[in-house]
């Protein structure tokens, strides 16, 4: 049958980045503030209707309680996340319709009514309500809250225009009747004691003074978390018809997010958790919602022998709004890429961060400010380095190194063809890719002649870092690693690799933290940010939790994924799964078995570690030639 409802439709911000951080815990959340949502749907008279996945339906006899109902809903859950960290708070938008809808027996309601709601929700801020004008006309006067018209909006499968109110939670006007009234008895509670703390200060402070701040309590800056606006930047499209030239515009858009992650205002989405859009038609408001970002940049690169064609568009990801757009036609030349990269990234920090105006300082790639101009074919060298760095892949390490090599002969004074030269240099040794004799210490040399070309240039120091702890010079390692971190703690490349690293060095705790902090900034991370969280479980013996980590290292090409998974199937008894990780670890390095411990050494893991991962081994089936297999 037919009726009129106020319809509250909610939705979690950020889902997808809260499940790719740590599972269990997001689940945990979700059911706890289900439960308090439930609650407060029930307090206010109305019933819930669905709650799929991260969202939830209700309906409610009245749009005044449906408001109330959601503002409380609102501060309640900022309480709660209030005592969670940053990166692991879950923030509902929340839309209310009031509108005609029909309700089958079950209970399950449908219509236009239903669908605007959800339109709504889409609209609100992260944390914030949005209603439509005819709940507004409803609760205008009845409550005291401040909302915001932001005009009629076209919304999708709907004809005509919805009027359309904004509600932000962070003021006192944002406040339901239930917190208003908590508010004021707070209020008379702490006018009444307000004397006695005065006077029990007083003693207090007699008897103690006030202790100077410990500075090892003092928060890291490398784990804090940018508070800024959040921004997702799409692989640009290749629109040279030929895919061989992907790595181009994927490395134009890598330079792009790295530009501007500098700005540590900005929550920048890294690389991998936006790349799974690539090839992929999306709405910028469900990318929006999967991310939790307010802005998406996308564009698209036409490249040809000599010229180049770069468009880009910044939008508002709560409703599709462009916000800025510009063409670049150009000669092809280095010099005109990196002025592209410095201008797109200082017209978005422009357009999107108001507080910084027109002081912004360009971004752009140092050494064409420093030194002669680079060759296009250097620039080439470098994408391609990237792309190996991407998949690890022995075939494509053999490409970036020889291009890299005849790029450092013509272009003695490009940092970044140094500092990827140490990546892959490192990598001879570190996985056996066409190793030649002294490894590391070219990678060390190409990594020092990358920050003496350029101080600040963060891969240059991180993967000097790198080649510093395959070299076992750890406290060498750890302040290389330092200064690397602190140049962009918002690059989640570099934060996740050096966690990766430092635990393996030893600093377990502050290296597992890097890591879940660099998820945060990569909700859709590379598995090898899982090693480290599955080696710390794994070590503890909880070997669910290690297998829940090992099952999300998806590099095939490495045969350390079929290491972890090998030896946690084997700790557990699955037969089966262990078998199969064997034989993939053997197809991809065939002596393993006779030198395992050597590899373990390789990265610095204590005996004790390695001894309890070739317990797992043994029991996934795997025979080593001292056992007299």
């Amino acid at each position: 049958h037919r009726k009129l409802a106020a319809i509250l439709s909610a939705d979690a911000a950020g889902y997808s980045r809260l499940m790719a951080d740590d599972e269990r815990a997001t689940v945990d959340t979700l059911n706890t503030y289900r439960h308090l949502i439930r609650e407060r749907v029930t307090r206010h008279e109305g019933r819930v209707v669905d709650a799929p996945g991260d969202a939830l339906l209700a309906e409610f006899p009245s749009a005044v309680e449906a408001v109330d109902c959601a503002t409380e809903i609102q501060h309640e859950l900022a309480k709660r996340n209030a005592q969670l960290a940053e990166h692991r708070r879950m923030v509902f938008r929340i839309g209310i319709n009031l509108g005609d809808v029909i309700e089958q027996e079950d209970g399950t309601i449908y219509g236009d009514g239903v669908n605007v709601a959800a339109r709504l929700q889409a609209l609100a801020e992260i944390g914030g309500i949005c209603i439509s004008g005819t709940a507004y006309d409803q609760v205008e006067g009845k409550l005291p809250l401040a909302f915001k018209f932001i005009g009629e909006q076209q919304v999708k499968n709907i004809p005509k225009p919805v009027r359309a109110y904004r509600l932000p939670m962070d003021t006192p006007a944002g406040m339901s009747r239930h917190a208003q009234r908590g508010k004021r008895r707070v209020l008379a509670i702490g006018a009444a004691a307000i004397v006695a703390i005065v006077v029990a200060a007083g003693i207090v402070w007699k008897v103690q003074k006030p202790a100077t701040e410990n500075p090892s309590s003092t928060a890291d800056p490398a784990l804090a978390m940018p508070t800024g606006p959040a921004i997702a930047v799409l692989p640009f499209t290749n629109m040279s018809g030929d895919p061989k030239e992907d790595y181009f515009s994927d490395g134009l858009t890598e330079d792009i997010i790295t530009g501007l992650s500098r700005f540590h205002d900005f929550y920048v989405i890294a690389r991998n958790s936006t790349f799974r859009y690539k090839g992929r038609a999306v709405d910028v408001r469900e990318v929006g919602r999967d991310l939790g970002v307010k802005f998406v940049l996308e564009g698209s690169v036409r490249r040809s022998a000599d010229r180049i064609r770069v468009t880009a568009q910044l939008l508002d990801a709560t409703n599709g709004t462009h916000l800025w757009a510009e063409s670049y036609d150009r000669n092809l030349t280095t010099g005109t890429i990196f002025d592209i990269q410095d201008d797109i990234t200082s017209k978005v920090v422009i357009k999107i961060g108001d507080p910084l105006g027109g002081t912004i300082a360009r971004t752009g790639l140092d050494q064409m400010r420093k030194g002669e101009i680079v060759g296009l074919h250097a620039y080439d060298c470098v994408l391609k380095a990237r792309d190996y760095f991407a998949s690890f892949d022995p075939a494509a390490h053999v490409v970036a190194r020889s291009c890299l090599e005849d790029a450092v002969k013509n272009n003695s004074h490009y940092a970044d063809a140094w500092a990827w030269l140490a990546l892959v240099y490192c990598d001879e040794y570190a996985f056996g890719y066409s190793p030649r004799p002294d490894s590391v210490e070219r990678a060390i040399a190409a990594g020092r002649r990358s920050i003496e070309l350029d101080p600040a240039n963060q891969m240059g120091h991180w993967f000097l870092a790198r080649a510093l702890f395959f070299s076992h010079q750890l406290e060498n390692f750890r302040s290389e690693a330092e200064r690397a971190i602190a140049l962009n703690v918002n690059n989640a490349t570099v934060v996740g690799a050096a966690g990766l690293y430092l635990s393996y060095a030893g600093d377990w705790e502050r290296g597992n933290r890097l890591v879940h902090r660099a998820i945060a900034l990569n909700p859709v991370p590379p598995g090898w940010y899982y090693f480290p969280l599955f080696y710390y479980e794994y070590n503890k013996r909880e070997y669910e939790r290690a297998l829940a980590y090992a099952q999300k290292i998806d590099v095939p090409a490495l045969f350390w994924t079929h290491v972890v998974t090998a030896a946690v199937y084997g700790q557990l008894g699955l037969k089966g799964e262990a078998h199969a990780a064997v034989q993939k670890l053997l197809s991809t390095n065939p002596n393993f078995p006779s030198k395992a411990r050597e590899e373990f050494f390789k990265y610095n893991i204590p005996e004790s570690l390695t001894e309890h991962m070739l317990s797992g081994l043994r029991k996934a089936g795997l025979s080593f030639p001292e056992d007299g297999g």
